[in-house]
């Protein structure tokens, strides 16, 4: 059952990154896809409809997790709580940006609300991406489960290093080019003319940065976090992971050349989803691993809760969900079409 919820976990993760993977993405490439007000509104309504529902998979991934591994959760919390905290903020700035941007306009204000929300789309790519690399590389955890990083220390590896280091950056650094690759992808699907070709441009930029950075990640997180290699050995059908990676990422500049947007974003769902998916193999069955000592690692089997309330769980938790999907199904074939010039939408 702990098996389950791992995948049920990861799979809600991973749902909130292709979802609002989009939305940050969109932030990221605003001010250089948008010139002037009303190409700038283009881009906002293109994820205006969704961009708050998105953030709610985060939420529920937290809920979720609180519930199914509750000492990940009080560990990852407490030690992770000054990251948290600016993650919250740039949320919040984020969140204000885009609301606030119709509701006080001006020569002084928009200009700033528009900075405001490309600033902690990216900030917010990067200290996703950090955190991740954090999960690989593993904290230093005592015997109690528990541990506290300072957001840096010296950038090296080690039981003394920080949130940052190298290698998270460096992680922080992939998230921040494959989200901005999948939020010009997003907005060249949904939007016409100058935005659009504008958006096609930027995304063939990020693609090669995307790939320089996805084969530079992958050869040293085999020297960072041994467990990946131990898992591809011990259970080759893993492989099917990253080969969705790179077919989604071939095949995401295949469709790029060929200005099929609406296939190239959903190649590039896939690259993300083979991704994060290789991560979710490759350091199984840790959910927590400790660069101190291995025996201190949170595993699915010391983190979890109760088999009772798994199993329980389990039930409540496919209602929820099956009432999310018919939630989402919903609005996005509601707002299916491209995003006009005037902010509207196209009848469909």
């Amino acid at each position: 059952m702990e098996t389950v919820w791992y995948c049920l976990v990861s799979l809600m993760l991973a749902a909130y990154v292709l979802l609002d993977g989009f939305d940050l993405g969109a932030g990221i490439i605003h001010l250089w896809v948008a010139r002037n007000d009303a190409e700038r509104r283009q881009v906002l309504a293109s994820i205006g409809p969704v961009w708050d529902g998105n953030e709610v998979w985060l939420l529920a991934a937290g809920g979720t997790l609180y519930f199914a591994f509750p000492a990940l959760y009080a560990s990852g919390f407490s030690g992770f709580y000054l990251p948290l905290m600016i993650v919250l903020w740039l949320l919040i700035l984020r969140g204000i940006s885009i609301e606030f941007r119709g509701q006080v306009p001006g020569p002084v204000w928009a200009p700033a609300w528009d900075f405001l929300f490309c600033v902690s789309s990216a900030l917010l790519a990067v200290f996703f991406g950090a955190a991740l690399g954090n999960v690989v590389r593993g904290v230093p955890l005592d015997a109690n489960g528990y541990f506290f990083e300072p957001l840096w220390t010296n950038f090296r590896l080690g039981p003394n290093s920080g949130i940052l280091d190298w290698y998270t950056i460096l992680t922080g650094l992939t998230a921040f080019f494959a989200l901005g690759m999948h939020g010009a992808l997003w907005v060249a699907m949904k939007t016409t003319e100058a935005v659009n070709e504008r958006a096609l441009w930027l995304a063939r930029r990020f693609w090669w940065g995307v790939g320089a950075l996805t084969v530079l990640i992958t050869l040293v997180t085999f020297w960072v976090q041994p467990q990946v290699l131990n898992n591809l050995r011990e259970h080759p059908w893993g492989l099917v992971f990253p080969a969705l990676a790179i077919a989604g990422f071939l095949g995401t500049r295949r469709f790029l050349t060929r200005h099929d947007d609406r296939r190239a974003f959903l190649l590039s769902c896939a690259y993300l989803a083979g991704m994060l998916t290789s991560v979710v193999f490759g350091i199984y069955p840790y959910v927590l691993p400790a660069s101190t000592n291995p025996e201190y690692s949170l595993t699915i089997y010391n983190a979890k809760a109760g088999e009772y309330g798994l199993r329980i769980g389990l039930f409540w938790w496919l209602i929820g969900m099956a009432l999310v999907a018919g939630y989402f199904t919903y609005v996005y074939r509601h707002f299916a079409g491209k995003v006009k010039p005037g902010a509207g939408y196209e009848e469909h």
